[in-house]
């Protein structure tokens, strides 16, 4: 995070996260994960009946309009952004009676912004969950092969776990990429160089 920051400008102009402070100030707009906002309605746990009711069904409402963001990002329009800027004011503003979820509700009413940067950009996805199988490779691994006995072991672990997954990311066949690494021909773009590309975007 510091390097991010100590990059002067925005490294890269668009960044889709969970709401945790330290991604802040990263980027130039932050846009917020639509998965991880609808998990946390599942955590909500009344014991009344109808409060229960209640949230499942602000979830249907909620992923149904999910999936007219995700229709919109496929033909995008004034008019659609338009109409789907209003509705989501109705529905994040709507009361229960359960104050709980209705402080969810309102809570993310107030982050509209990050969560509709795609009628903005509708070449970006609406949640960072290809990111977050990432880690969860490095977790797998890790169960797998136990710990590492030193710190270049470690080092070595990482860079060919980041390179695989970036290179496939990328659609970039690993083995030619690596070839052409060790034997110094340098016929293939940089990875880091690949990923400026594919992070343009219309601004």
């Amino acid at each position: 995070m510091r390097a991010f920051h100590q990059h002067g400008s925005p490294p890269f102009p668009i960044l889709i996260c969970d709401d945790a402070p330290q991604f802040k100030k990263l980027t130039e707009h932050l846009g917020l994960c639509w998965i991880h906002e609808g998990r946390h309605y599942k955590k909500l746990k009344p014991l009344i009946l109808l409060h229960r009711q209640y949230i499942e069904l602000v979830l249907g409402q909620l992923w149904d309009y999910y999936h007219e963001l995700l229709a919109y990002k496929q033909a995008p329009s004034p008019a659609e952004s338009e109409r789907l800027s209003a509705k989501f004011d109705i529905l994040f503003s709507q009361k229960t009676g359960y104050s709980a979820l209705d402080d969810r509700l309102a809570l993310m009413l107030s982050k509209k912004k990050a969560l509709l940067l795609v009628l903005q950009f509708p070449q970006i996805p609406l949640h960072n969950n290809p990111a977050e199988l990432g880690a969860r490779e490095q977790t797998r691994r890790r169960d797998i092969s136990l710990q590492n006995k030193n710190d270049k072991g470690t080092q070595a672990k990482d860079t060919m776990m980041t390179v695989t997954a970036t290179a496939r990311k990328l659609d970039v066949n690993l083995f030619d990429y690596i070839y052409d690494k060790l034997s110094k021909t340098f016929k293939l773009p940089s990875l880091a160089s690949l990923i400026q590309q594919k992070s343009q975007c219309d601004l």
